[in-house]
């Protein structure tokens, strides 16, 4: 039995001849090994469990395409509950995981101001990595430089010389939401501009969210020349709400978004977006997940990655709506000279 045991599990030099002979019973009668049973005495299932809010984000496929890729080359199989981004959901989930003994937890939190699921991961000293939302350094966890990237893209429409610019942001209560709302008023302030609370929208839940968010930017008296969408369903909404206004992106108003997606490039006009390394986000999960398995005292990590600013056109940006120079470049309106736009990251 143990010789049977070391040739299936590697845990020691078998003969040769003698392991052929193990491999050659094995295929004869299908054996498979008990992985209950194995679990039970190892105390490891060798398995994950993902909880994010799966189905109704689809920005988080990528991610979890990219943890299901890096645990599978580790010899982990992965387990995916949606959270619905629902606090009370989220707890089931994280419970359930808990029951069916998974090694450890990959989870992107919800806006809970309660805190239920990263209370119960704690207490039961759950191995676990936050993904995307980044609350607590109490958890590893990997995101992206939100405030940095949120600057970028709305700097990019003050240099196409907009000044009334409405943000249509997230779910209160998630960090990302409010990194990217600071981001939003950093560079309004770097270029000069005072912020107008009224050109600020928050809590869109979905794409029609969005969109009635859009319609009463687009109600003001003086409404925004520009739009800036804090997340993929806010992008969304709000090109739904200009098509209904009979209005177009961008030769009535600028657009630009967070999240870049497959159809990002196929809308006309094509979409200026963030885009996030959502591949290295999942795969440094995973390896900050296993790395916390193996040791679950260390000290806890936080990473950071850069998002990337996709120029295509509904800012502005290869359109004819903005005149271009003699050398074809884009004749964009003098700006009066801004502070340098990389200020240190505070999230």
């Amino acid at each position: 039995m143990s010789t049977v045991s070391h040739v299936i599990n590697g845990t020691r030099h078998v003969n040769p001849e003698t392991a052929q002979k193990v491999r050659d019973a094995i295929a004869a009668t299908g054996f498979r090994p008990n992985t209950v049973a194995r679990s039970l005495k190892m105390a490891s299932t060798d398995s994950v469990g993902i909880a994010v809010s799966a189905f109704s984000n689809p920005y988080f496929s990528d991610i979890i395409s990219a943890i299901e890729t890096e645990c599978a080359r580790l010899g982990l199989m992965v387990f995916l509950s949606d959270t619905k981004d629902d606090p009370e959901q989220e707890l089931k989930v994280v419970q359930a995981l808990h029951q069916r003994r998974v090694d450890g937890i990959i989870l992107a939190p919800s806006g809970d101001a309660d805190g239920l699921a990263l209370n119960y991961l704690l207490e039961h000293r759950i191995p676990s990595v936050l993904v995307d939302r980044t609350p607590s350094t109490k958890f590893d966890q990997v995101g992206v430089h939100n405030k940095s990237a949120a600057q970028s893209m709305v700097r990019h429409l003050v240099e196409h010389g907009h000044k009334r610019i409405g943000y249509i942001s997230g779910q209160p209560g998630f960090t990302t939401s409010a990194e990217r709302i600071r981001g939003y008023k950093a560079a309004l302030k770097a270029a000069g501009i005072d912020f107008d609370e009224t050109l600020l929208i928050t809590g869109s839940m979905n794409t029609e969210d969005a969109a009635q968010s859009a319609s009463r930017l687009f109600d003001m008296a003086e409404p925004p020349t520009a739009i800036a969408a804090g997340n993929n369903m806010a992008m969304i909404g709000a090109m739904a709400a200009i098509g209904r206004r009979g209005l177009s992106v961008p030769g009535d108003v600028a657009l630009v978004g967070f999240d870049d997606f497959e159809w990002a490039d196929y809308f006309e006009p094509r979409l200026t977006v963030i885009a996030q390394p959502c591949q290295e986000i999942g795969r440094q999960a995973a390896a900050l997940l296993v790395g916390r398995i193996a040791d679950p005292t260390g000290t806890r990590e936080t990473i950071r990655l850069k998002p990337q600013l996709i120029i295509r056109s509904s800012c502005g940006c290869n359109s004819p709506h903005v005149p271009r120079t003699t050398d074809g470049g884009f004749r964009l309106p003098a700006l009066a000279p801004t502070p340098p736009h990389n200020p240190p990251e505070t999230e």
